[in-house]
């Protein structure tokens, strides 16, 4: 069978059910805006640039789903692209499940971006599910890096802090989204650490603890995450110069 009639399709989760608190009081972190528009909605529009992509589930607040869903029926979408709004959980994970949950069967391959990252090129979210279909069970994008890396010991805050240990910095990598998985690995990592308590950073972690490999993909500078202040002002220069660029 060729690969363009293998029966691969592509959904991708965003949990956006976060308060976002680092970036202060207001709306939550996925509804404030960039250039006029939510982050969240450049965030759908990043995973729907995709032509591999037919679903984009979006995990809301319990309580904003009804808003996140006249969110999305205002702003112009792809329309080759369908798109499902799901309350989402307390935490993170839970909230991933619950996107997870809500598939169609026929989906095989799961995408989970951080809404908190709108500004991913559509290169490396081809690139994150090419890898997939060529057979990892995951893939995350994820760039070396620039900064000396120091192991401490963790102490009071403010407190200074020994330092235990100094990694090699060329086998490290400041990982990204969107993550790729297959489905049913996935399913299996969210069933498992559930069952076992453990908890991951991200997605990618939980399957390293079923001890499936993981691999890397190269990331992206422009698909930095929306934390703080400062993160918006950089996202609204990345903004205008595409604007500047190409009309984007």
């Amino acid at each position: 069978m060729s690969d363009e009639s293998r029966p691969y399709r592509t959904a991708a989760v965003i949990p956006a059910a976060g308060r976002g608190v680092r970036l202060g009081p207001g709306a939550p972190k996925a509804l404030r805006t960039l250039n006029g528009t939510p982050m969240l909605i450049h965030a759908v529009r990043a995973m729907a640039a995709s032509r591999a992509v037919s679903l984009v589930v979006v995990v809301a607040p319990p309580e904003g789903a009804p808003e996140v869903k006249n969110l999305l029926d205002e702003h112009a979408l792809p329309q080759r692209t369908d798109y499902l709004v799901v309350p989402g959980g307390d935490t993170r994970q839970e909230s991933v499940r619950l996107g997870l949950d809500a598939l169609p069967d026929n989906i095989s391959i799961v995408l989970v971006h951080d809404a908190a990252r709108p500004l991913v090129p559509v290169d490396t979210v081809d690139a994150v599910i090419e890898a997939v279909r060529d057979g990892a069970p995951a893939v995350v994008p994820a760039l070396p890096l620039a900064d000396t890396v120091k192991e401490v010991e963790p102490g009071e805050k403010g407190a200074p802090e020994p330092v235990v240990a100094t990694p090699p910095r060329a086998r490290l990598r400041s990982v990204q989204t969107p993550q790729g998985f297959d489905r049913d690995t996935l399913v299996r990592a969210h069933e498992t650490g559930v069952l076992n308590g453990e908890g991951a950073t991200d997605d990618a972690g939980m399957v390293e603890q079923l001890g499936e490999p993981v691999v890397v993909v190269p990331g992206h500078e422009e698909a930095f995450k929306v934390t703080r202040p400062l993160d918006l002002v950089l996202a609204e220069a990345v903004l205008a110069r595409r604007r500047a660029n190409d009309g984007f």
